[in-house]
């Protein structure tokens, strides 16, 4: 999967997850969206983890800090 699939998926899985307008980019992190503290993180990873069919390790979410990073991890997976 090319990294640009990937953020077009990952785009509807936060469109469907966060009902705030933003602008989504890679740049994109918690400091934009209000209501992406931690407990929607956790519940984030979650539908993310369902949407790609995949199953991170805790110490790989962790090292996330924006869109980008995560991009960057679910490449990892469907490469």
């Amino acid at each position: 999967m090319k990294r640009e699939e990937v953020f077009i998926s990952l785009k509807s899985v936060f469109e469907e997850f966060f009902f705030d307008e933003f602008i989504f980019s890679e740049e994109l992190s918690a400091d934009n969206i209000e209501e992406w503290d931690s407990l929607a993180h956790v519940s984030l990873i979650v539908e993310v983890e369902k949407s790609f069919d995949i199953r991170f390790e805790s110490g790989e979410v962790i090292g996330t800090k924006n869109v980008g990073d995560l991009i960057s991890l679910i490449s990892k997976y469907k490469s």
